[in-house]
């Protein structure tokens, strides 16, 4: 077993069950199929960030970083929008895909799915071609009142 597939069975155990000590979690995860010592639990549960509550280990809150305002991205770096049923292709000069939709996938849009990148061009998905259509509008009014 990996580190990664073991601390995503970790995870997994403290979701479903009440987990109160690295005893209890090492029985779990041996029950499971996957044995582990007290020393690479406890990096393991260090490294996850879990933290002992009165209902058992738990994942601390993360605080997510700010994300900077996607706006000023969108008016530097968008040029063209094009709509293709429920996806979006969005041009931008060379070299500066990638920051456009890195600004989007943070600002967390409930109209993008997600986005992929190349050197000029990012691909946005929508989940429907309605949503699409508003995504456009939306976007090309940043590009309108960056013109004005």
């Amino acid at each position: 077993m990996n580190k990664s597939y073991r601390q995503g069975q970790i995870l997994k155990l403290i979701r479903a069950r009440q987990i109160h000590t690295q005893e209890e979690l090492a029985e779990q995860l041996r029950a499971a199929g996957i044995a582990a010592t007290q020393v690479t639990l406890s990096r393991d549960i260090r490294e996850l960030g879990l933290v002992k509550t009165s209902v058992g280990y738990t994942q601390a809150p993360v605080a997510k970083p700010a994300a900077p305002e996607v706006s000023p991205v969108i008016r530097e770096f968008l040029s063209d929008v094009r709509l293709a049923q429920n996806l979006l292709v969005l041009r931008t000069p060379p070299g500066t895909a990638n920051t456009l939709a890195s600004a989007l996938d943070r600002a967390e849009w409930p109209e993008i799915v997600g986005t992929i990148a190349g050197d000029d061009t990012v691909l946005a998905v929508a989940p429907d071609a309605a949503t699409a259509e508003a995504l456009r509008r939306k976007l090309l009014s940043y590009l309108q009142s960056s013109r004005t």
